[in-house]
């Protein structure tokens, strides 16, 4: 018995030894947020670029919400470091605003990736006066969904052409 608890305690020992470069954190796949926005973003080219589609559960106005755009670019982590983004977000379907997000990817002991950014969500507005109002900043930390192989954040959108759905 006491051979097996010393493989248990060295077993965990080793584990809490892992490297950050050891559990590489990937962009690929598909996130939620806290406010149960989807994102999913495709392979991560060798140059860091990288694009793929946002599903956000937040609108600016009571339309709506459809699969949005995006495109970014990682930035390649140094020695015992996580890989740090950005991307921005065109709304065009359903909104005059674009939103640009920077931030970091992080895996924990246990092997549970998190994506933590923050935002800046920029509205069009009429005028210069209005100006002070355009701009809003926020923060959203994203989990890994896990799914089937495939394409499937279209699977979860809303049906536009549904009236009587509520907006999410």
């Amino acid at each position: 018995m006491r051979s097996g608890a010393f493989t248990l305690v060295l077993a965990l020992a080793l584990a809490s030894c892992v490297t950050p470069a050891e559990r590489k954190c990937r962009l690929s796949g598909l996130w939620r947020n806290e406010q149960d926005s989807l994102m999913e973003i495709s392979a991560v080219r060798d140059d860091g670029d990288f694009q793929g589609k946002y599903l956000t559960r937040v609108t600016l106005a009571s339309v709506c919400a459809r699969v949005s755009p995006l495109k970014g670019a990682q930035q390649q982590p140094g020695k015992g470091g996580w890989p740090t983004f950005a991307f921005t977000v065109r709304w065009d379907e359903f909104s005059n605003a674009t939103t640009a997000f920077a931030g970091q990817c992080f895996v924990d002991t246990g092997g549970k990736e998190t994506l933590t950014t923050m935002w800046l969500l920029r509205e069009a507005v009429g005028s210069l006066e209005e100006d002070w109002k355009a701009t809003r900043v926020g923060r959203n930390v994203f989990t890994r969904k896990r799914t089937p192989k495939g394409k499937i954040l279209p699977i979860w959108s809303p049906s536009c052409e549904d009236a009587s759905s509520p907006t999410p």
